[in-house]
């Protein structure tokens, strides 16, 4: 027999989350398994989620296929009813030992239900299994779970449930033993994460708990926070990024769009010029600091000029790094129901926003060189900045390492670079 197959699509918490279910399935010893991890983002999703299943069945006809994830918990009919699919569990059973005990007990395999997807919006605890690493050289723990927002393009909340948090003293002690591990950057990730703390007593802020960790974990070289939205940051947030040269100066930022009228029917929070204003506040207080943003092409009702806003706050935010996302609607969701853009439109304005996209990164390559930076080494020839942007060198650096290198150019995206000196060894 062997060991499971994990296939994990999707964003990084899902991959978190892939981790953290290796271990379940090893603790109850399953074998011959296929899991597979999925995303309900957009219908774009499913339909690779889909495919992959019977990729999967193909090459591994004896073994168990197991469908999990958001678009599990969003459409279990949809999965349960292809051939190649064994079981279907949901995002709350997929992180309970219980869950792969059952599946790999043979006295209980057929007293099992076939699909185990309950009420995702019911549940209240905290944010599930702990991992004590997630990736090489850089570590994710997940702090916060869940949306209270219900934006009209967004089925997310319906495959991750209302928020929740991870209590602060919890994500220390955990973010301590990485570092007790060896891992030099930790990043904080969630579904939303500028929501953590709402839910505990006291309501903290995001803000609270990054300043917590850099107090208690002394040792900790680089902090991260994935995506946030920013008219939710808070005043210690602010605080840390003006002060805290620990924390990397990166934010992605959930914007979605650029016009205030599209912005309203997407039911967001903030109208453009508070992102601008964000923006600007965000590099006053720290100026190397660098932005992405997610933003949809191609919404409902977007007409050009609607749509040229959004194209012109890449330059009005000062974006660097764009993930844009071709509208596509998904079922049970408001945006679903409102008038539609012909499919050639959304793809016509999604590659001038990708454009417009490595336009801003190629701005942000020119303006480094000469420049010099902290790069974590993800492999011998690769790390980051602190900015998160990719540097390539020409001689092996020792991975994990985290060296001093001077900018030299720029090829393929990434930036090119000689080392300086060594800061800290893994």
């Amino acid at each position: 027999m062997s060991a499971p197959i994990f296939a994990t699509l999707g964003c990084r918490l899902n991959a978190y989350e892939t981790e953290a279910m290796k271990e379940l399935s090893a603790a109850a010893g399953i074998e011959n398994a296929v899991v597979v991890n999925t995303c309900a983002v957009t219908a774009e999703a499913v339909r690779k989620a889909k495919q992959e299943i019977r990729r999967l069945r193909r090459e591994n006809p004896e073994a168990t296929l197991i469908v999990t994830g958001c678009a599990a918990q969003t459409e279990p009919a949809t999965f349960s009813a292809m051939a190649e699919v064994d079981r279907v569990i949901g995002n709350t059973e997929k992180m309970q030992a219980g869950t792969w005990a059952a599946m790999a007990a043979p006295d209980l395999i057929g007293q099992t239900e076939r699909v185990q997807v309950d009420d995702i919006l019911s549940v209240k605890e905290t944010a599930g299994h702990l991992i004590d690493g997630f990736g090489r050289h850089r570590a994710y723990v997940q702090v916060q779970n869940g949306c209270d927002h219900r934006c009209t393009f967004c089925i997310i909340p319906y495959g991750r449930g209302n928020s929740r948090s991870v209590p602060a003293g919890v994500v220390v002690e955990q973010i301590r033993r990485l570092v007790d591990k060896g891992f030099h950057e930790v990043v904080l990730t969630g579904v939303d994460l500028t929501s953590w703390g709402a839910d505990l007593p006291a309501t903290p802020r995001l803000g609270d708990l990054v300043m917590r960790i850099l107090r208690l974990v002394p040792d900790l070289a680089r902090l991260r926070i994935s995506s946030i939205d920013s008219i939710e940051v808070d005043e210690a947030l602010m605080g840390a990024i003006a002060s805290e040269p620990r924390l990397m100066p990166h934010l992605h930022l959930s914007l979605q769009a650029g016009d205030d009228m599209i912005l309203k029917r997407m039911k967001r929070r903030h109208l453009r010029d508070d992102a601008i204003r964000f923006t600007e506040e965000a590099r006053r207080l720290r100026p190397d600091m660098v932005f992405g943003a997610d933003i949809i092409a191609g919404f409902p009702t977007e007409t050009e000029e609607m749509f040229a806003n959004s194209l012109k706050l890449v330059e009005d935010c000062g974006l660097t790094f764009l993930h844009v996302f071709p509208f596509s609607p998904r079922k049970g969701t408001p945006a679903a129901r409102m008038p539609q853009l012909a499919g050639p439109v959304i793809r016509e304005r999604a590659a001038r926003l990708r454009a417009a996209g490595d336009a801003a990164l190629a701005r942000h390559l020119a303006a480094q060189r000469g420049a010099q930076h902290e790069v974590l080494m993800e492999s011998a020839r690769m790390g980051r900045t602190g900015q998160f942007t990719e540097v390539s060198f020409d001689a092996d650096q020792p991975e994990g390492q985290i060296v001093r290198a001077t900018i030299t150019g720029q090829e393929g995206g990434r930036l090119t670079a000689t080392v300086a000196d060594q800061v800290r060894a893994a």
